[in-house]
């Protein structure tokens, strides 16, 4: 995924460009694919957002609070990993909305480990935290990362059993994916793991330093832990719960799942049997899972099954040819979403023309993207 090593100018410009108003991952990717450089695609924000219907031109946040959220990481003993990094993990690279940038407290070379996430209950049973923390010592004996979101319940314990495997000739350890801030200590009960995580594993989050957890970033935190794993196992789940959340996100990356199953009388053991009932693992043992990961046939994450419909080549000559090109696109669009590469091949145009068209609709909050590459008029 990492190609030539970025500037520090081009880092500092990819984190401004990930900060900007609407600029959300895919978005970004689609920006950097189209002008090259960060610096390029800020410098097109304003004229982009303005074709799409914007009023007021966007404009992306000054380079001087870039760095200081750098610096701010510095302080922190912590560090900023961008999408096209050396470190950048390249599971999670592959999936269609990787977060641009990554703070990271601790130590940066566990996200270039084979991961599997573990993740379950808050209020889970004593037997499920014992569980979960035994499984996550085998696994991270065995040479995996164990990935969760530091919550209380199944995800302590997970990071608890994995966390002693950090230290030896091989080690593992744990990565934990916070929904605020690094820096930020949620739930309160888990500050000293949060201490030991930071020291002996790995903390990191998409949010600036200092970002209080809300309710929206938690599903967003799902989708990190399940993009850096080559597996996920859900230990204990109610049937409407965020860790089934984290199960779909990794089924959708093409990851296996896997469940521990549950008597019937438990609600927090719902979500698991259905999980099974669905397809994934039904797992006792860690066991389960590495003869499952290690019979996994070798392939490109997150690769798609047939290659993208490239449609015709022809690019725009004038100015007048962008706006015939933006109607053309405009009249497919519709409130319900619509498969990118059916809207390609609709209108017959070129991919570039028809993604930089897209671009300027959701630069201007008119355009909502939807998982599978699906986008629709909000």
């Amino acid at each position: 995924m990492a190609g030539p090593a970025l500037s520090d100018n081009e880092r500092r410009d990819r984190l401004r460009l990930f900060r900007t108003e609407n600029v959300g991952p895919v978005t970004f990717r689609r920006l950097l694919a189209h002008f090259g450089s960060a610096a390029e695609a800020l410098s097109a924000l304003p004229e982009l957002s303005r074709r799409g219907g914007r009023r007021a031109p966007l404009a992306p946040p000054a380079a001087a609070a870039a760095e200081r959220e750098i610096e701010r990481l510095g302080q922190l003993g912590a560090r900023l990993v961008v999408w096209g990094d050396a470190e950048y993990p390249d599971t999670l690279a592959a999936t269609e909305d990787a977060p641009p940038v990554l703070a990271v407290l601790g130590h940066v070379h566990l996200l270039a480990r084979s991961a599997v996430a573990v993740v379950g209950a808050r209020n889970a049973s004593l037997n499920g935290r014992r569980i979960a923390e035994d499984i996550s010592a085998q696994l991270g004996k065995a040479g995996h990362v164990v990935v969760s979101g530091l919550a209380r319940g199944i995800d302590a314990a997970a990071h608890t059993g994995a966390l002693p495997t950090g230290t030896g000739a091989l080690p593992t350890g744990t990565v934990a994916v916070t929904a605020g801030g690094i820096d930020i200590v949620y739930p309160e009960e888990n500050r000293a793991l949060h201490g030991r995580i930071a020291a002996e594993g790995a903390i990191i989050s998409e949010v600036p330093p200092g970002t209080a957890p809300q309710a929206t970033h938690f599903p967003q935190r799902n989708r990190i832990i399940s993009g850096l794993a080559l597996g996920c196992l859900v230990v204990e789940a109610a049937l409407r719960s965020g860790s089934l959340i984290t199960a779909r996100l990794a089924a959708e990356q093409g990851r296996e799942v896997f469940a521990i199953p549950g008597s019937p009388l438990d609600p927090r053991a719902r979500g698991t049997n259905d999980l099974i009932r669905q397809g994934a693992t039904l797992t006792e043992t860690a066991a389960d899972i590495l003869g499952a990961l290690s019979a996994q046939k070798p392939r490109a994450l997150g690769a798609p099954a047939e290659p993208p419909y490239d449609g015709p080549t022809r690019a725009p000559d004038s100015i007048q040819d962008i706006e015939k090109y933006r109607k053309i696109v405009h009249e497919c669009l519709g409130p319900s979403p619509l498969p990118v590469d059916e809207i390609i091949r609709r209108c017959q145009l070129s991919p570039a023309i028809v993604s930089l068209v897209l671009l300027e609709l959701e630069l201007a909050s008119r355009l909502e993207r939807h998982p599978g590459n699906q986008v629709s008029l909000t």
